[in-house]
């Protein structure tokens, strides 16, 4: 994940981590659905305490930009992403349905580019 901590800045490293984190889901760098790193992991490659990235993060999911689902991560959610509830419901839908099917993932991929004519 491309972070960067400018410890000269007047914004706090947590208020830096939290902007970075929004606003590479708002351009689709991070789609819905895409994990984040753990918070010590992400603080260690940040060279921050563990509770500043724990601050950004808590912060995401006041937001609803962000998702905790316990020993399962923190999510980018659609709301951050731009994406619809809708669409990403119909996006885990078609995957699951094309992993019990056996499609490898390429075909998958293939299937809906066709489906959408391009």
């Amino acid at each position: 994940m491309d972070i960067t901590i400018d410890a000269g800045s007047a914004v706090p490293p947590y208020e830096q981590v939290r902007l970075r984190i929004a606003e590479l889901a708002a351009d689709g760098t991070l789609a819905a659905g895409t994990k984040l790193p753990p918070v010590r992991t992400l603080a260690t490659d940040l060279h921050l305490a563990a509770n500043t990235v724990a601050r950004a993060y808590r912060e995401l999911e006041q937001a609803g930009l962000v998702q905790t689902r316990g020993r399962l991560g923190t999510v980018i959610t659609a709301r951050a992403a731009g994406t619809s509830a809708q669409a990403q419901r119909a996006a885990q839908a078609y995957a699951e349905k094309a992993k019990a099917l056996g499609l490898p993932p390429e075909n998958a991929l293939a299937l809906v580019r066709a489906a959408l004519g391009l």
